[in-house]
């Protein structure tokens, strides 16, 4: 069992202003997104996030990973401010993304991810990829993509939901929320917002005080036995995400979103 010394893990980046803190305690590493207002990451953000997870995941005195948020939600997705003024930095929001979940996903320790308010894009892509999530009462899940213009995110939903519920969300955009959820067993326990940091460290402690050794091998070999590839199907996505770009209607979309104003396909 990991021993109990507190180690504070603000990794090196800390100073450059990252979108998260970590610490380890008793075995548990914690990661708390916070970039306000709405949890949504640039470029730099999703790589910092993926080398984080990794190193947490590497650590010696951590068992297993616990990922939660402040704010209003857990994850916005991508800062699509960032892409409207730049989007040219596609490829390297794409790689960020592809990093961050699949450090969750192949992480050598299970990955616990407990979620509030919207959970939407990116959101999914991190929620999708762990071993475990656990949802405030409050909790929605989905996939805006179509409306911002890009794809993505399918791979990680199909994950948590059934084929045709994830179409459903796909193609109409609308939300399901967390009793939903729950009831298509997506989420282990539904729970009051005060309590959801409660619930998750204490799944993460049964976990902490297994063996080590015996828990990464049980991650390794529940990956190695999964329906497919997660990572190629993801990447298989993002291709198309390349050519929703070439599009007008996707900068449309961006444009709109950031001017807060309705669409227009004739423009």
């Amino acid at each position: 069992m990991p021993g109990s010394i507190a180690l504070e893990c603000h990794n090196k980046a800390s100073s450059m202003n990252n979108p998260f803190t970590s610490s380890i305690e008793n075995g548990i590493a914690e990661l708390v997104i916070d970039k306000p207002p709405v949890n949504a990451l640039n470029s730099a953000g999703w790589h910092a996030l993926a080398d984080e997870i990794w190193r947490l995941g590497e650590a010696e005195e951590a068992n297993v990973i616990v990922i939660r948020a402040e704010g209003r939600g857990f994850c916005a997705g991508v800062d699509i401010k960032e892409l409207d003024a730049h989007p040219e930095l596609i490829v390297d929001v794409n790689a960020g993304n592809y990093r961050s979940f699949e450090a969750i996903h192949r992480n050598p320790v299970p990955v616990i991810v407990a979620v509030h308010g919207f959970v939407l894009g990116g959101g999914i892509g991190i929620t999708g990829a762990a071993d475990i999530v656990v949802a405030s009462e409050c909790a929605s899940f989905g996939v805006p993509e179509v409306d911002r213009g890009a794809m993505g995110g399918g791979a990680h939903l199909q994950r948590l939901f059934p084929v045709q519920k994830v179409r459903m969300m796909y193609f109409t955009g609308e939300p399901i929320d967390a009793a939903e959820a729950h009831r298509l067993g997506a989420v282990e326990r539904v729970v009051p917002k005060t309590m959801l940091r409660e619930v998750a460290m204490d799944i993460a402690g049964k976990i902490a005080a297994k063996s080590g050794a015996m828990i990464r091998l049980a991650k390794e070999s529940l990956n190695g036995i999964e329906d497919g590839n997660l990572e190629d199907k993801y990447r298989w996505e993002q291709g198309f995400t390349l050519q929703a770009y070439t599009e007008k209607d996707s900068a449309e979309t961006r444009r709109a979103f950031v001017e807060k104003r309705d669409v227009d396909f004739k423009k």
